[in-house]
């Protein structure tokens, strides 16, 4: 079974820029219903952020392995 960040890898820079604005998309609407109280669990905010974080890595390899 793939991990998500061996999926992040095997996706072209367009498909990760994507995946990233979705992602950022999803930690606004968490944090907007966290602060109407709205939301049930709270951390799956941290896991986004995370994801987040990892998306950018892999986009930063990529762009290093460019160059």
């Amino acid at each position: 079974m793939k991990t998500f960040v061996e999926d992040l890898k095997a996706k072209s820079a367009a498909e990760l820029n994507e995946e990233l604005v979705a992602a950022k998309k999803e930690l606004f609407n968490l944090r907007f219903q966290n602060a109407t109280n709205q939301l049930d669990n709270t951390s799956r905010i941290k896991e986004v952020r995370k994801n987040i974080a990892r998306i950018q890595t892999v986009i930063t390899e990529k762009a290093n392995e460019q160059a």
